[in-house]
This record gives C-alpha cells, sequence and structure tokens, in this order.
C-alpha cells in the first residue's frame, strides 16, 4: 500500500463523513443513527443516499456508489486515490507521509502546475504592448483592472508561439502543453500555440485548480469563443465557470448565466454568486454540482429563442434535484451584462426579486408557443399545461395554477383541474404500480445495486455478502472457525473482497473502510459500502457465521449436482434411441 495504515486511519478519524459529505449534501431527514439526502451522483426527487456516521460510510440505495470518506472525495471531486487522501489531509491539517505517486497523479499535477503558469503568462500579456487589443476590449466592456485581477483575466498575444516559448523557459515539453491542449500540431510536425489573439478567461475548479481555459477572439474570426479541450484535469461538462467564486457567496441562491462576460459582470457589479457553463447548454453533472452549493437558482440567460430553449434544458434537469427554480424576464436587453449597463445594478436586483416562478415562465413559454384563439391549438396548450401543472407536488399549488391555465386559455376552471388532478393521479398510480413491481421481485432486491455486477447465484451470494458483513464488523470471528476459501463464494466480485479481508487479518493489518478502499476499485468499495449498509445481529455472530458458511456450502453442492444432473442428461441423448 502506497500509504502507511496508521495514517490512514487517523485520516478517516479525523475527517468525519458526516461533515463531510455535509459540505456537498443537505442530510435533513433521519432514519435511525443513519442521515438521508439526495444522492450527489444521480438525479433523484426523493431521498435515497445514506451516511452512516457510526460505520463511516455512505451508500445510494438507487444507484448503487458507496464507499469511506476517501471513496466519497474520489467520487465528487474526480480524484484518484492519492489526490483524495492529500485533499482531505489538507482539510484537517495533516502532512501526508512520503509515498510512491501513480503516474497518473504526477502527471495530473504537473498538468495543473502546467496551466497555473500559462495563466500567469497571460495575465501578464495584459501590462505589455501585446495586450493593448485585449486592453482595448476590456474598457470597452467596462470591465475594471481589479474585476481582471479577480477573474485572472489575460492575453493570448496575436502570435504562433509566444506561450510555447514562456513555458520551454519554466521547463516544461512541448508534449505536455499539446497534452494540456495549449498547443496543437502543425502539419509539418512543429506546434503552435492553440489560443492566439483572444482575451483569456481560467476556468477554476472549487478547488483552486486552474484547470482550462476559455478565450474570446479580440478581432474578427471564428470561433469567437474557444475553450480548452478535454484533458485529464478538464471535463467542461463536470465545471462551471466562476463556481470557485460563486460557492462563497452569501445570496443564498446562484444566478445562472450563458456567457463569460455575463458573469464577470454581474460580480463586478455585486452580484458574486453568478456562473455560467462552458460553451454547452447545462448538463446533468452541472447541475448536480450546482446543487451541491445551494437550493435556488435564478436563470439568467439570453432572452432569444436559443435562451428560451436553454431555459427549459435547465428548468427540467434542476426540478429532479429540487433545486426552487426562477427565471429572470429581461425586457429592453439581451441578457444581463447589457441589463446592468443601461439600468444600473439596482434596477437588476429588483430584476432578480421579482423572478418568475418557473411554472410561471413555462406557462408563459406555451402560451407563446400556440395561438390560443385556434381551437386545435387550444387543446394542445391545455394538454401540455395540464401536464406540467400536474407535477406540481402540493394540492393548492396544482389547484392555483390550473385556474391560471384556465383564464389563458379560456375554458372552465373545474374542467381544467379536473384534468391536471387526472394526470396527477395516473402518475401517482404509476410511480406505486413500479413500487409494487419491485416488491413483487425480492430476487431483483438481492441483486447489488451496481450494473457492474450480478449475482447468479442471490441464495450463495446473501450468504457470502454476510460473511463479508461479520467479518469486517467482528475481526475476533477469523479466530477459531474454520473458514470458506475465495474459490467456494459463487460471486468473483465477493470472493475478491473476501480475499482482501482476509489477507488483512492474516498480516494483522488495520481493516477499516479506508485501508480496504486502498486495497479495492471503486466498484468494489461501493458494493462492500452497500454490504456494510444492511443490518447485522454481531450478538449472535458466531451462529450467524456458521449458518452463512453452512448456506454457501449447501448451494455449492446443489450446484455440483444439478452439474451431474446435466452431464448424466447429454450422455444419454448421446445413447442410441434416446430423444429428449
Amino acid at each position: 500500500m502506497a500509504f502507511p495504515e496508521a495514517f490512514l486511519q487517523e485520516l478517516v478519524e479525523r475527517n468525519d463523513i458526516v461533515d463531510v459529505v455535509g459540505s456537498y449534501v443537505r442530510l435533513t431527514k433521519r432514519s435511525g443513527k443513519n442521515q438521508f439526502g439526495l444522492c450527489p451522483f444521480h438525479s433523484e426527487k426523493t431521498p435515497s443516499f445514506s451516511v452512516s456516521p457510526d460505520r463511516q460510510i455512505y451508500h445510494c440505495f438507487g444507484c448503487g456508489k458507496g464507499g469511506g470518506v476517501i471513496n466519497f472525495i474520489m467520487e465528487i471531486e474526480n480524484l484518484s486515490f492519492p489526490e483524495a487522501v492529500e485533499f482531505l489531509a489538507k482539510r484537517v491539517g495533516m502532512t501526508v507521509p512520503e509515498e510512491e505517486n501513480s503516474a497518473e497523479s504526477k502527471k495530473r499535477r504537473r498538468m495543473l502546475d502546467l496551466n497555473r503558469d500559462a495563466a500567469r503568462f497571460f495575465h501578464s500579456c495584459l501590462k505589455g504592448p501585446e495586450g493593448r487589443a485585449a486592453m482595448a476590449y476590456m474598457n470597452g466592456r467596462q470591465i475594471s483592472p481589479q474585476t481582471a485581477t479577480r477573474f485572472g483575466l489575460g492575453c493570448a498575444p496575436d502570435t504562433w508561439d509566444s506561450l510555447i516559448k514562456a513555458m520551454r523557459e519554466l521547463g516544461y515539453k512541448d508534449y505536455e502543453l499539446f497534452d494540456a491542449g495549449l498547443v496543437r500540431k502543425g502539419k509539418n510536425g512543429g506546434f503552435y500555440d492553440t489560443f492566439r489573439n483572444r482575451l483569456m478567461f481560467p476556468v477554476i475548479d472549487v478547488r483552486g485548480d486552474v484547470i482550462g481555459f476559455s478565450g474570446r477572439i479580440l478581432g474578427e474570426g471564428e470561433p469567437k469563443y474557444m475553450n480548452s479541450p478535454e484533458t485529464l484535469v478538464f471535463n467542461k461538462s463536470r465545471n462551471l465557470f466562476a463556481l470557485n467564486l460563486a460557492k462563497k457567496s452569501k445570496n443564498g441562491y446562484i444566478i445562472l448565466a450563458e456567457g463569460n462576460i455575463d458573469v464577470v459582470m454581474m460580480h463586478q457589479a455585486g452580484f458574486d454568486s453568478a456562473v455560467a457553463s462552458l460553451g454547452t447548454s447545462l448538463t446533468a453533472e452541472q447541475a448536480r454540482l450546482i446543487s451541491r452549493y445551494t437550493n435556488e437558482v435564478v436563470i439568467a440567460y439570453d432572452s432569444d429563442g436559443a435562451g428560451k430553449k436553454a431555459s427549459q434544458r435547465a428548468i427540467t434537469l434542476l426540478e429532479k434535484l429540487d433545486v426552487r427554480v426562477k427565471v429572470l424576464s429581461m425586457t429592453g436587453a439581451k441578457d444581463p451584462d447589457e441589463f446592468i449597463k443601461r439600468n444600473g445594478a439596482d434596477a437588476f436586483r429588483n430584476l432578480l426579486e421579482k423572478s418568475e416562478n418557473h411554472i410561471d415562465y413555462r406557462l408563459q413559454t406555451m402560451t407563446d408557443k400556440y395561438d390560443l384563439s385556434i381551437d386545435e391549438q387550444r387543446v394542445e396548450f391545455l394538454k401540455e399545461a395540464s401536464e406540467a401543472v400536474a407535477r406540481l407536488p402540493g394540492s393548492v399549488e396544482r389547484q392555483v395554477y390550473a385556474m391560471r391555465v384556465a383564464t389563458l386559455a379560456n375554458v372552465p376552471a373545474d374542467v381544467v383541474a379536473q384534468e391536471v388532478e387526472r394526470r396527477h393521479k395516473k402518475a401517482l398510480r404509476n410511480a406505486y404500480r413500479q413500487d409494487a413491481n419491485r416488491l413483487s421481485h425480492p430476487e431483483k432486491q438481492i441483486q447489488p445495486g451496481q450494473k457492474e455486477f450480478h449475482y447468479e447465484n442471490p441464495e450463495s451470494a446473501t450468504a457470502e455478502e454476510g460473511i463479508v458483513r461479520l467479518l469486517f464488523l467482528d475481526q475476533g470471528l477469523f479466530k477459531g472457525k474454520e473458514l470458506p476459501g475465495p474459490e467456494e463464494f459463487s460471486s468473483s466480485a465477493l470472493a475478491e473482497i473476501y480475499s482482501v479481508l482476509k489477507l488483512k487479518f492474516e498480516n494483522g493489518d488495520i481493516i477499516s473502510t479506508a485501508t480496504m478502499s486502498a486495497s479495492l476499485s471503486p466498484e468494489l468499495a461501493s458494493l462492500l459500502a452497500g454490504i456494510l449498509q444492511k443490518p447485522e445481529a454481531l450478538r449472535n455472530g458466531e451462529r450467524a457465521l456458521s449458518d452463512y458458511i453452512a448456506r454457501i456450502r449447501r448451494q455449492r453442492e446443489l450446484a455440483d449436482t444439478s452439474a451431474d444432473l446435466r452431464q448424466l442428461a447429454e450422455r444419454l441423448k448421446e445413447t442410441k434411441g434416446y430423444e429428449g
């Protein structure tokens, strides 16, 4: 193991999983000792993400992800095991002992250092002659020097190799710049700068690392905005511009804008909770990222057709995460930057306070979409609007908005209210039917939540899980008992977990979620967390262990008998005159 076990044990003891997870997930619902919240790894409306304070593990009953506090940081921050250890150590002021970093971890750290130095180079160029065009553009957009410094804005010179030369002087190799997306390969085998003649916006993640760049062209040319390509450290679908700043805001909500300039200008005007997606519509990953820091979002997209379409998509994604959504309606301006320049910060603040509830926005969008003077279109409007209102959780909300729909369509209110309730009840029946179907197939409940694994023999696998759970929770049961070999397990995944557990005991190693995670893949760590979440009566541990072992061996005997019968049948089929 790369890290000393004692260090890992102290690390997890000082990073309580409830505190760590609670900084990303709102843990509000309690069940016994466990705390529940909405899973940060998949979209859900009913909390199925469980955190166990006593066992120091998390487990989602929906998507199957789970593990200890290190696994959580690996998943949520997209880090390797060593990087997650370093992250948690920094959180509690621990010094990480010398360890053998993996090649990928070293490469990742090197790339982050390169991005940081590239950002410093771009920023320094603003003050030189090569930055005149960028400064002129910033002055035209009224971006102050203080704002430029706060965001680390910079300038990519209108040359082919300025960045390459600067980074070579710092000791970076051309292939490192290529892997980071900072240079491209030329037709003749050389390299040239990716970003040229652009105002540069460093993309900084929530940990404060520069992970990539977004560049706005300073003259004529396409594309207008250019983002770094996907790299080892940069995935535009999983990051948001300026979230590193917005997460510190005291506003209590996040403003979601379309462009970097909109975000910069909103921050400059005092609206420091603004963020933007990176050249794409809001993604599910970005929506989950936002939901870690707030339960309310104000969408401030452009007022054109594309902006309205993007707003609808964002509403749908955020609704699934139980995030309250409002939509900014800007008249006389196409985006927040233009509105603030024309009307001032106070007017924009007033606009935020009066932003529409998302259902109001949707109904208005639907009204604009249909000609309600034509019966056929009015019917289509009523269908779409009734479906939207039917999804509202509160009966009072449904009544109020059903009346609104009736007024818009000029039909009796009771007709719309009945249609809304019919659709709402239908949705409830479908949900109940799914639950009943799930409960009527208990064998499915035995299967692990992770799609990577499937138990061919659920009866045996249930007992194998029991053995793993008992031995993990009470390691004294290892002694004085003839334990099965891993080869007796029907599930190869459970056999691997059991083998690691058994080897650690035989070597006298510490057995904990941290030390197990260091030896297991993230998928197996999730499987182990799911096993540990299930109840187990340790008071009768020896008897339970004996019962589990007996069940495994009985299942093996049955499997062997079935195999013998199949072989006999095959031999009989080969016998002359036998017809099977």
